[in-house]
């Protein structure tokens, strides 16, 4: 779950296109929040923005220059011969040119780093589940990853044509609005919000769990107060991240972050290598199918492709455009052949006693266990506050004008971090809330959402 943090320097992963936690914009505006604007500082990040973008009349009036009245005896100066333009697809920047923060990127990616950035917002916490998926719903269930994988491979090119469209479209809320108006704008933006959202609930779970199991006898008893090594945990991590979250230049965690595909594949050989060479070895075992469970395995499975909110950004920043559909087909072949061997190899592992995450099922007394485990520790910490980002924006620019200040800012996404550590600790089941959020936010995300948009704006050729 994957922002748009750029970070200038690192163009091998970041050049001109975002990073791993999908999403760092406002996206009730065609601008972004977080971006700057031209000639400021990223230290300074106004929280004074509109969160609808004006009408196109409105810029001309704004863009007209304040000339001085003219009199019957001065006669207007001829205009000076211009020179013939080049024609080409105008730019949202140039039809936006006062409410785009961030001016155009001087290099873009190539196809191979735009595939970098695709598994980078592809492989994330959900391969942790995936065997849990198979051990809940049986083997046959495995084949939901491979049909999950190409309708939303087939969808992500639905978001291209309906890009390709208007060259004012951008982003996923810029499709929203050319389908439906600004109402389908807000709507796209309330759902990415709050996948968001559920996404950092999902991070403090993940941390709680991991450092329990490496901790499993940390506790604190305080005046009556009673919190055992997950609520203990859970509590001191999100009070270390909240220091990031206050951050108005998120650089640093942006280059953190960008390591995600790098701990990924370290948490897939660490599995191989406990089942392989430290002798935990691989069990043959579970059902065949059980529809009982079905749904949750489906909600677990399509979580894993949650990355359409970003696609449009890859889309944009890219070279060759052409190369797009190429791309996307190579990283979504990739990590379902990830997932699909993750699931298999966890679960002849562990079998039944498979739990939420694989990690927790891998012996403690193991190196690779050890290192699989900090990873995922890690991976969540680094992510948390470029997710967050967005969210806090949004409701800071909603403040009142008197009231939008670095003090109240801080005290808003104080409350957003504090919120999430309770959602967490009221609902701590990493595997149900994981299978919710596939269930309703990643399938309207990445199957309904760019389906109802393209037939929308396609509708005359449909």
């Amino acid at each position: 779950m994957l922002s748009a943090v750029q970070s200038p320097s690192v163009s091998t992963i970041m050049a001109a296109s975002p990073s791993i936690t999908k999403l760092g914009s406002s996206f009730l505006k065609a601008g972004s929040s977080f971006f700057l604007k031209k000639g400021a500082t990223e230290g300074s990040l106004p929280l004074t923005r509109p969160l609808l973008p004006p009408s196109l009349s409105q810029l001309s009036q704004q863009q007209q220059p304040a000339g001085r009245p003219s009199t019957d005896s001065l006669q207007p100066r001829p205009p000076a011969p211009q020179p013939p333009a080049v024609q080409q697809r105008p730019s949202a920047a140039c039809l936006k040119s006062n409410y785009i923060e961030l001016p155009p990127p001087s290099s873009k990616c190539s196809s191979a780093q735009s595939i970098i950035n695709g598994l980078n917002v592809l492989c994330g916490v959900g391969i942790l589940t995936t065997c849990f998926g198979i051990k809940q719903a049986g083997w046959l269930s495995l084949l939901l990853l491979p049909l999950l994988g190409a309708c939303s491979c087939y969808t992500g090119l639905l978001l291209k044509r309906c890009i390709d469209s208007s060259p004012t479209i951008e982003t996923y809320p810029d499709i929203g609005r050319a389908a439906f108006g600004t109402p389908g704008r807000i709507f796209v933006s309330v759902v990415l919000y709050l996948e968001l959202y559920a996404c950092c609930v999902e991070y403090i779970t993940l941390l709680g769990d991991s450092l329990s199991s490496v901790f499993p006898s940390a506790h604190l008893a305080f005046t009556g107060i009673y919190l055992n090594s997950h609520n203990l945990f859970a509590i001191s991590m999100a009070l270390a991240i909240l220091p990031s979250v206050w951050l108005r230049n998120l650089s640093l965690l942006s280059y953190l972050s960008a390591g995600g595909v790098v701990a990924t594949i370290t948490v897939v050989v660490c599995l191989f290598w406990v089942g392989i060479g430290d002798g935990v070895g691989f069990h043959p075992s579970g059902s065949a199918l059980n529809l009982t469970h079905l749904p949750l395995a489906l909600g677990l499975y399509g979580y894993c492709f949650s990355g359409h909110s970003v696609f449009p950004n890859i889309y944009s920043s890219m070279k060759e455009r052409s190369q797009f559909p190429f791309v996307l087909v190579f990283c979504f072949i990739v990590v379902t052949i990830v997932y699909s061997g993750v699931a298999a190899t966890g679960f002849l592992m562990f079998g039944e006693s498979t739990m939420s995450q694989f990690t927790l099922n891998m012996p403690q007394q193991y190196v690779p266990s050890k290192i699989a485990i900090w990873m995922t520790i890690v991976n969540p910490y680094t992510k948390y506050a470029l997710t967050m980002t967005p969210v806090a924006l949004s409701i800071e620019e909603a403040l009142p004008k008197m009231m939008r200040n670095y003090v109240a800012g801080m005290c808003v996404r104080t409350a957003l971090v504090l919120s999430t550590v309770v959602v967490a600790l009221s609902f701590p089941y990493f595997a149900l809330v994981m299978a919710l959020l596939g269930s309703v936010f990643t399938m309207l995300v990445a199957l309904i959402l760019p389906c109802a948009c393209y037939l929308s704006i396609k509708r005359d050729l449909v």
